[in-house]
């Protein structure tokens, strides 16, 4: 490396800094720590610069709490344009608003007598657990409101979510409980998606009714979840992102990997590979934390640069906007969102006392960091932005139609 591209290693004492903001910049010099710095840096840098981001995270979010300790507070910045999760999430973010159980969650050891919670019929989850009744009080609940009216027709997963989010938000303040992810996600209008719906037990109770409808035990039962739509519904909001939003581009959050990472990374192969809409992006942002070694060969743990070769990620500009750190996720979360949050509090308050222009002019990123804490609202702007990806899609119809074709051999 030539001496005038070398980056020096200089740090500071712990005791010599006043925020997370520069204990992340100067107090992480190597090793694990060097990944969160840097990580820190591209998020700073993408919100400094109104950049939309989404959220993938996958694993027990909501039964453990983490999702109000430190995912809402992050989607209550107005910065994420939309979230991909598991139909888990969705599922165990209701158990807290039931009736009677607010305090349903609690600890565990990991390595503790399960046989014994079997016999006591407590279901865990790694450090937390919960009584089996907890289960069957959300079934009798989802697979009552399932049964409402507004459920009956086809409709997307956002659409499904949503709904779900306007109820669960109902029993909360029926509960006096604090809102969860999705009643939060439908106050925001910030979409939900879930690549996998059928691997979760908010579909197996819609899988109950379904079962019951075909034995003939009920007479009606006609919600009917539109994958393409779902998935066409996330094309659109990408290819707003590249095209209307401010800065003509998107970044990304992963936390833990598995499908909903997968489908946070879908839109930009089904615009340009699939659709063969022109001037199509990746992400220009792409920082992740997983806990799988990149040696796995899983997409879980690849590196977003492996996603570069795809389209998924931004190639002229990866090296320094993209980051992976292998780390469980819930170690470290709470220290970003609550740096970047500093962060906000402190453009807030220089705004109040020098005013917001002052502040643009002196602090280009404040003007990212203080965008409008009600967010992008994308899911209130679905049926629109849907209409404009369709429109583009007609234009590319000679495209499309001669990439029907293909030699097949003789039917078998």
């Amino acid at each position: 490396m030539e001496q005038q591209h070398r980056k020096t290693v200089r740090t500071r004492r712990v005791d010599e800094v006043h925020s997370l903001d520069e204990l992340m910049r100067h107090c992480l010099p190597a090793f694990g720590g060097a990944y969160l710095r840097r990580i820190y840096s591209i998020l700073d840098t993408a919100i400094g610069m109104g950049c939309p981001l989404t959220v993938s995270v996958a694993g027990p979010v909501t039964v453990s709490g983490q999702h109000q300790a430190w995912l809402i507070p992050l989607l209550e910045t107005g910065w994420i344009a939309y979230v991909s999760t598991t139909d888990a999430v969705c599922y165990h973010d209701g158990h807290r608003a039931l009736p009677g159980r607010r305090d349903c969650v609690f600890e565990v050891p990991i390595f503790g007598d399960d046989g014994a919670l079997r016999e006591q019929r407590i279901i865990r989850v790694a450090d937390m657990a919960f009584d089996d009744d907890v289960l069957n009080d959300q079934d009798r609940f989802l697979s009552a409101l399932l049964q409402r009216p507004e459920f009956q027709r086809r409709m997307s997963g956002t659409e499904l979510r949503y709904k779900l989010g306007l109820w669960y938000g109902a029993m909360e303040k029926a509960s006096g409980v604090a809102p969860g992810l999705l009643s939060t996600c439908a106050r925001m209008a910030i979409p939900v998606f879930v690549g996998a719906p059928g691997d979760g037990s908010v579909f197996l109770n819609s899988l109950r009714l379904w079962a019951m409808r075909e034995a003939g035990l009920i007479d009606r039962y006609d919600l009917d979840l539109d994958i393409h739509l779902e998935v066409f519904e996330s094309c659109a909001f990408h290819y707003w992102g590249l095209f209307e939003s401010e800065t003509r581009a998107m970044g990304t959050i992963i936390l833990g990997g598995g499908v909903p990472k997968n489908f946070n990374l879908q839109p930009e192969p089904a615009l340009s590979q699939l659709l063969g809409l022109p001037e199509i992006r990746g992400y220009l942002f792409d920082v992740q934390i997983v806990s799988a070694p990149v040696t796995d060969g899983s997409l879980s743990s690849c590196f977003p640069a492996e996603a570069v070769t795809w389209g998924k990620v931004d190639k002229d500009h990866y090296q320094q906007t993209t980051e992976s750190m292998q780390c469980d996720y819930s170690i470290v979360l709470p220290l970003l969102v609550k740096a970047l949050l500093e962060n906000r509090s402190r453009y807030e308050r220089m705004a109040e006392e020098m005013g917001e222009e002052a502040l643009f002019r002196q602090e280009p990123k404040a003007r990212g960091y203080l965008r409008p804490r009600e967010g992008y609202r994308l899911y209130d702007r679905r049926a629109e932005l849907v209409e404009k990806l369709k429109h583009a899609v007609r234009q590319q119809r000679e495209w499309l139609l001669e990439n029907l074709r293909f030699p097949l051999p003789p039917a078998p």
